[in-house]
This record gives structure tokens, sequence and C-alpha cells, in this order.
């Protein structure tokens, strides 16, 4: 076992302003909706499912 959780888990996929849960990363694309997260490279960001991608700076 590791040390501690895991930095990719699906905990850091989330965070919580104001007391409500908001989800970080999602795909804008209307077919995918708010449950399709983005997957993070070293060199873009991309969704699975429709293939969506932007470029990181």
């Amino acid at each position: 076992m590791g040390e501690g959780p895991n930095p990719n888990g699906k905990h850091s996929k989330y965070s919580i302003e104001d007391g409500k849960l908001i989800r970080k990363e999602t795909c804008p694309e209307p077919n995918c909706g708010p449950g399709i997260f983005l997957a993070v490279h070293k060199d873009r960001k991309s969704c699975g499912k429709c293939g969506y991608t932007v470029k990181n700076d």
C-alpha cells in the first residue's frame, strides 16, 4: 500500500465551495454532459467519449 491517498483518485476530481460539491475538469460538449471528466495528460486534456481536446500552454 502507498503513503496516503492516491493524488489521482476520484476525490481529486471534486471540490467543495460554499457547502456545495463542484465537479472539476468536465467535458463542455453537450453530448457528454457533466458526468464525463477530462483525462489530464502531460501536454493536453481530452475527453475519452467524444474526443474533445484542449492543449496546455
